[in-house]
This record gives C-alpha cells, sequence and structure tokens, in this order.
C-alpha cells in the first residue's frame, strides 16, 4: 500500500483536533494544559485507516500564532494537507499563515475541510465557501475539493474520507532507496525500553538492528525496535510515521529538532546555499545580514541572511542567499526550508537549499551565481560534472556524488556511465571517480615537477610517491593516489621504481664529474671488500662537496651497485657476490657455520662478520640455527 502522511493546517479553534478525533478515534490533544485550555499546543499524531483498507497517519498541527514554530515542526514531510477553516469564522490569519507555509514546502496535494457546518445555515456556507474558492485562487491547492463537515454528527465525514482517499492516488510516494533521515519531533522514555523518538521517516529505510547517527552531535545509536502505526515492524519506510527504540543513547541527549541518519552521510554546516523566496503578503523585505529564524524539518536556529546579487528582497521576490547560521544545521539538497522574522516573529518567506555545506561565498560574483544557477537548474549529468570538475585535484566515490546531488544511487550510476562514455570522467575502478580535467590536471602538475626534479637530480632513479601525495596532493588519500599512479601508469605517462616514480624518458646516467667520482668511491668500496669504509667517512676521504657526495651514493644505492645491508653499513654488490660464493665453497665441504667462520672467511673483524651473515639470513641463502648458520 502508498506509504503518505496527512497534516492539518488552520486557525486556533478551527476543529482541527476534532476533526482528527473524528476521523481516526484518537484524541491527539494529550497533555493536561492541551485538555485545560481547550487547545493545540503541541504536535498530535495519530493512524487511521481509509474505507479501502489503506493505512495512513495524521500529524495534527496547533493553530495559535505562539505555537508556529510547532506547526513547522509538524507540517516538514507531510504529503497532503487538510487546510481546516471553522465555518463560524471563516478566513482568519493563522489560515493565511498556515497556507503560506503550505505553500513554502511545495505541498500540492490536500483539499479544504470547513468545519463546525452544524453551526451556520445554509446561505452561510455558501458564503463562507465562495470566500475559500476566492481564496486559493493562484495559491498551490486552486481548484482543490471544499468538503463541509461537522465532526459533532459525523455529516461530510464519509466524503471527506473518500476525498483523502482519491487525493492519495495522486500523491508521489517518497523514495526508500537511498539514505535514511528522520528529524526527531518527539522524545521520550518507556520503561523496560528506554530511549524513544518519533519522526516523519523523509527518505530511506530504517531497519531493527540498524546502526544509526544522531545529527548533528554525531551520537553513534543503534535501532532496538521499531513501530509503525503502532505496530512492530522490523522496517520502517519513507512516508510512514516511526517511533524508534535506541540503544546506546540517554533521553538527556537526544531532543526535538534533531535527525537519526545514515552514518557518515550527513555533516553539520554554519552556512547553506539557497533560493530564498519572500512571500507576497510579507510586510517586511529583507536587506542583507538580517536575523531571520530558521526552520527546518523539526529544527530551528537563528541565521543571517547574505544577499548575494541584491541589496534588498522584496516581498513576492527570489534571490540567491547564502544563510549563515549561529549553530550548526544538518540539511541535505533540495530541503525545504521556511524563514521567519527575527521580531516581530512571522512567516515573511522560505526556500530551498542548494548546498547544504557551503563554503564562504562573495557577494555580486558573476561566477559564484552561475555555479549556484547550475546547482540549482543543471540535469543530474551537469551537476555531477560540475562537482567533479569544482575539485578536480579530489577523487570522489558513488556516495559522495549522490550526498552533493541529492539524487539516488541508480540516477547517479546511470549519469557517471553515461559521463565515462563521453570521454568526461573516468572510473578509477574502485567506484571512485575523477573527471578528466582533473586527471589532466594532475598529469600537467606531475609532468611539471618531475621534469623539475629530474633535471636537479639526474642521477636519482625518481621522487618518493608519498612525498609526491603529501606535499602537492594532500587532500587524496594513499590508496586513491595509488589509484591515479596506476592509471597514469597504464596510459605510460608514468614509471614506478620501487617507491619512486619518474617520467618514462627518464633514465639516471652520470656526467663526465659524477662518474669520476663514482670510480674513486668504487675502488675505495672493493679496495678491501669485506672491511668498506663507512660512507661518511669516504666523503671525507674523497673531499667532495656533501651534495655532489650524496647524489653519487643515493645512484649506487639506486642502481645496486652498492647495497645497504644494516643501518650503517654499506657493501659493494662484488662484495656480497663473492662472499655468496665463498660461502657456497664452505658448505660444499661443511655443513655447519660459526661466526668465527664467517670472520676468518671473509678475513674481517666481527664488526663486518656479523651484518655480513645476517644480510645472507634475510635473502635466505643461509639460516640461523641456534649459534650456527647453515646452508638453505
Amino acid at each position: 500500500m502508498k506509504r503518505f502522511i496527512v497534516g492539518t493546517a488552520g486557525h486556533i479553534d478551527h476543529g482541527k483536533t476534532t476533526l482528527v478525533k473524528a476521523l481516526t478515534g484518537v484524541d491527539t490533544d494529550r497533555l493536561k494544559e492541551e485538555k485545560q485550555r481547550g487547545i493545540s499546543i503541541e504536535l498530535g499524531f495519530a493512524p487511521f485507516k481509509l474505507p479501502s483498507g489503506q493505512k495512513a497517519a495524521v500529524v495534527d498541527v496547533p493553530g495559535h500564532e505562539r505555537f508556529i514554530r510547532h506547526m513547522l515542526a509538524g507540517a516538514f514531510g507531510i504529503d497532503m494537507v487538510l487546510l481546516t477553516i471553522a465555518a463560524d469564522e471563516g478566513i482568519m490569519p493563522q489560515t493565511r499563515e498556515h497556507m503560506d507555509i503550505i505553500e513554502l514546502l511545495g505541498v500540492d496535494k490536500g483539499l479544504v475541510v470547513i468545519t463546525k457546518m452544524d453551526l451556520v445555515d445554509e446561505e452561510w456556507m455558501l458564503m463562507v465557501e465562495e470566500e475559500v474558492s476566492e481564496y486559493l485562487k493562484g495559491s498551490i491547492l486552486e481548484g482543490a475539493p471544499i468538503i463541509a463537515v461537522s465532526a459533532v454528527t459525523k455529516e461530510g465525514i464519509p466524503q471527506l474520507l473518500a476525498a483523502i482517499e482519491s487525493i492519495a492516488e495522486q500523491v508521489q510516494e517518497r523514495s526508500a532507496e537511498g539514505y535514511a533521515r528522520l528529524p526527531i519531533d518527539r522524545a521520550f522514555t518507556i520503561a523496560g525500553f528506554g530511549t524513544v523518538v518519533t519522526g516523519t521517516l523523509w527518505s530511506g529505510q530504517i531497519n531493527t538492528g540498524d546502526a544509526l547517527e544522531l545529527m548533528p552531535s554525531g551520537l553513534h545509536v543503534k535501532v532496538r525496535n521499531l513501530h509503525v502505526h503502532n505496530e512492530r515492524v522490523a522496517t520502517a519506510y519513507a512516508g510512514q510515521r516511526v517511533a524508534v527504540n535506541l540503544q546506546g543513547i540517554e533521553l538527556a541527549e537526544v531532543s526535538r529538532g534533531e535527525l537519526l541518519a545514515t552514518p557518515g552521510v550527513l555533516a553539520p554546516s554554519y552556512r547553506i546555499d539557497a533560493r530564498l523566496k519572500l512571500i507576497k503578503s510579507s510586510k517586511r523585505n529583507l536587506s542583507n545580514w538580517n536575523r531571520v529564524r530558521f526552520h527546518l524539518g523539526t529544527d530551528e536556529t537563528m541565521g543571517r541572511i547574505v544577499l548575494l546579487d541584491r541589496e534588498q528582497l522584496n516581498p513576492g521576490e527570489e534571490a540567491l542567499v547564502q544563510l549563515v547560521m549561529e549553530k550548526p544545521v544538518v540539511a541535505y539538497k533540495g530541503d525545504r526550508f521556511v524563514i521567519r522574522y527575527y521580531s516581530p516573529v512571522t512567516t515573511i518567506g522560505g526556500g530551498v537549499v542548494i548546498d547544504p555545506q557551503a563554503p564562504k561565498q562573495k557577494r555580486f560574483r558573476e561566477e559564484v551565481l552561475e555555479e549556484l544557477s547550475m546547482k540549482e537548474e543543471g540535469s543530474l549529468y551537469e551537476r555531477i560534472l560540475l562537482e567533479l570538475e569544482n575539485k578536480p585535484e579530489e577523487i570522489m566515490s558513488l556516495p559522495d556524488l549522490v550526498k552533493l546531488t541529492g539524487s539516488t544511487v541508480s540516477a547517479v550510476s546511470a549519469e557517471l556511465e553515461q559521463l565515462q562514455q563521453d570521454g568526461m570522467v573516468e572510473d578509477l575502478k574502485n567506484g571512485d571517480y575523477i573527471s578528466q580535467k582533473g586527471l589532466g590536471l594532475i598529469r600537467e602538475h606531475i609532468h611539471d615537477w618531475l621534469q623539475k626534479y629530474h633535471r636537479q637530480y639526474p642521477l636519482r632513479s625518481g621522487y618518493s610517491r608519498e612525498d609526491l601525495r603529501s606535499r602537492f596532493f594532500s587532500k587524496i588519500n594513499a590508496r586513491r593516489f595509488n589509484l591515479i599512479v596506476k592509471y597514469l601508469e597504464e596510459q605510460n605517462f608514468l614509471v614506478s621504481v620501487q617507491n619512486n616514480l619518474a617520467l618514462p624518458e627518464h633514465e639516471p646516467v652520470p656526467g663526465p664529474q659524477e662518474q669520476e667520482i663514482i670510480n674513486r668511491v668504487m675502488i675505495a668500496m672493493e679496495k678491501d671488500l669485506f672491511s668498506p669504509p663507512a660512507l661518511n667517512e669516504l666523503k671525507a676521504v674523497l673531499q667532495v662537496s656533501d651534495s655532489a657526495f650524496n647524489e653519487v651514493a643515493a645512484y649506487l644505492l639506486d642502481s645496486g651497485q652498492l647495497v645497504k645491508i644494516s643501518q650503517e653499513m654499506v657493501f659493494s654488490a662484488k662484495a656480497l657476490q663473492t662472499g655468496k660464493q665463498i660461502l657456497q665453497d664452505f658448505f660444499a665441504s661443511q655443513r655447519e657455520l660459526t661466526l668465527a667462520a664467517v670472520r676468518d672467511l671473509f678475513n674481517t673483524s666481527r664488526k663486518y662478520a656479523l651484518p655480513l651473515i645476517e644480510y645472507y639470513d634475510r635473502i635466505r641463502f643461509t639460516k640461523r640455527v641456534g649459534d650456527i648458520r647453515v646452508k638453505i
């Protein structure tokens, strides 16, 4: 069956709660004060069943102007509205404010319920219906059904249920694909179970046993069990009212305004880029840096408006803005929000989130406005490419791109495949993507640096892979950088020499001066094969500059003419090969070799004999057994 949420809206004392009770049998006024005063203060919720057996849930919101923030917390996430107008009063101030909010939230499915029909005569009712029809012209509910009811006599209730069912068929069901997001509107404890939170599941699904993240605090929790329509379920889906029993959190750690979400998907932010519209009926305009109340989901915070393309926003106008918050908020691309004036508190506008984690934007910058317009209005293909090219030297995963574009995994995957076919994006084979523009910049950057490095150090085999990453591409982790290196190697742009990178055309070739030093070094190292001088001693003896000697030493080590067998000891390749032959000859007639025998065989001291035989152990030519060595 289809999942959807019905919400009430309307002025105080226009019969919303009584209507909900007539539809569901549930009195949603649960607080003592609500009973005493006869008005709704908090949100009310009730499941109900339509004539066909279709299940739904009703969110009953308070109508008093003082509780508009509670009304807003309930209005986010509804799919269909019952705009409730009392027959004996007609359209009132909160009727208009609630209708403004419904329009700002884009709720375009609903109907008008004229309540208390038993209090007026037929002529008066016709007049009210005419007033309502006129009021709805040009609104999101123009042409919606208008049904008169009496919750006392139940007249009109069957017709209302039939109308709700008919409109429900037109509701676009929320996708259960993607990330779970549940704004919390209530939190309480149940003896024996612990902390329970409720809310409307905006997207994705939640399963018993799931690990979730409480935002913006970042606390990790686990789902103990779930209830939908007062029934225990294994899975809750987007578009349902859900009660979530949580493990790993105390009641004091959670409150209305926070959000349960798939871990690692959302991040708090102080800055949001958006398209903002002021309602035509607003009695205020907005100037740059005006303070406003920002409502998103069940959260409310204070923020400042940065007008990016003008000095003032007038009623009925819309503009690209940045909202700078006084506390971090958690948003997703495409979320709708409402703003209310700081003081006096009135609803003045709302809009749609374009970038939920925006950088600080400069005003009146054409490139900023163009980029935001593309993020807002561009095709998914264009938006994916924009995100990849905006940070060209970074790699993004499929989940990254889903989050940045506010789309679904299936839709983004399809567009990425097309982008690859068009030669705009490269898949680095592990679900990591980079634009061809980004690859080109990285390739150019690496080429320029290695070319410079090869000129400066012609004897070196290449530049350290990790040093190159940390020096120029620190935002790319080692695993992803290796993917880029592998791609560039496959394109014959790079070669790897152990852990060094070089251009394919580079070949270490000593010049005349370097060759002269090399000859002197090798003569000294091979003069006494098994008692060679230390490199720092040799440098002093040869009387060459530190830089010249170090380059030669590095070259000889890279080329294998010298071999470092311990932290401080270096032998010539000739010495090690000769030593190997000496040991081979020894083991032809002997089975066991002592350290003293090694010293005698190599005609050297214990200082050199021990590192030498340990080197042969490491290369698995010999094996230590107690205090002796044997041939492997």
